[in-house]
């Protein structure tokens, strides 16, 4: 298989800028609002609610996908991608119908607080909260409390992967899987690839990088957490196994590798893929036959760890 992405498929985007939070949200409903209505699968129900937040913190809304007839079913506890800025269950909706029409689990998908209006630690402390939750609800939901994997892509990579260590820091549940996809993990800016992808395609750059990282972290001066950054861990032992999808054309591409080293230096089962030719986001384009590669895999990664 010639694994190479066609740049064709998203050139129709236009170039976003994340210094201005309203013109980037905006922008992001705009295509959001051009695409077809996703059809819901038939014998996948979907719900939606609120849930418990942190300590004296807004409740968390929630959508649950669950396919009809399934018990004691593991879960993805899913965080959509967004830079930090970008809230809603809409932006990955399609993804994670995809995905719940091919994974016998049920699916949680999270509407954390967005910075810059609830910088860190907001967001993430509302995705750890939902994700003591879902090990609490286990009855409720009819699902298996000892089969739950986190996710999510990009910025959402980066909150499941510190979720992972909140849960081993916290004595919280045990996970099965982190699945990161093109993950957000270091702030300091450094490696190769952010130095050199400064304007590529469709939006995502290393100027839009600065800002996301200014958005989240708000006034925080000092060291940063690694519950905000995941590469500022100084141990990753014991965290659950990982697989992490990397872009060949993504500034973030760099610290999605070296965070896969750490993890397999420290210990952790990693599945790594870089897709070649790829930028970040490139799964924006379904049709795209790297797209669907992609995803088989990243089903197949779910599947294995959860059965």
């Amino acid at each position: 298989m010639k694994l190479h992405f066609d740049f064709a498929a998203l050139s129709q985007m236009p170039k976003l800028d994340m210094a201005d939070v309203s013109a980037f949200r905006e922008g992001i409903e705009l295509m959001l609002s051009q695409l077809p209505d996703p059809q819901i699968p038939d014998g996948l129900v979907i719900t939606e609610r609120n849930i418990s937040g942190p300590a004296g913190a807004p409740e968390v809304p929630v959508r649950v996908y669950k396919p009809i007839g399934l018990s004691g079913a593991p879960v993805l506890l899913y965080f959509h991608g967004g830079g930090f800025v970008l809230g809603g269950l809409e932006i990955e909706h399609r993804i994670l119908l995809h995905v719940a029409t091919q994974t016998p689990c049920v699916i949680i998908s999270v509407d954390y607080r967005i910075a810059p209006e609830h910088p860190f630690p907001a967001g993430v402390e509302d995705c750890y909260a939902a994700l003591l939750w879902t090990a609490g609800a286990a009855g409720e939901l009819d699902i298996d409390a000892a089969r739950i994997a986190v996710g999510g892509s990009s910025a959402g990579g980066a909150l499941a992967a510190a979720v992972t260590q909140m849960a081993r820091d916290r004595k919280g549940p045990d996970l099965a899987l982190q699945l990161l996809s093109y993950p957000v993990l270091d702030n300091e800016m450094t490696t190769p690839s952010m130095m050199k992808f400064s304007s590529i395609p469709p939006f995502f750059d290393r100027t839009g990088v600065e800002c996301m990282w200014k958005h989240y972290l708000g006034n925080l001066s000092g060291k940063v957490s690694p519950y905000a950054a995941p590469m500022r861990a100084q141990d990753l032992k014991g965290l659950p196994p990982a697989y992490i999808v990397t872009a060949e054309y993504d500034p973030l591409r760099d610290e999605g590798i070296l965070y896969a080293l750490r993890l397999m230096q420290a210990g952790v089962p990693v599945e790594l893929h870089n897709v070649p030719g790829a930028p970040h986001g490139f799964d924006m384009a379904p049709a795209s036959k790297i797209t669907q590669h992609i995803m088989g895999e990243r089903i197949g990664a779910l599947q294995y760890a959860l059965y």
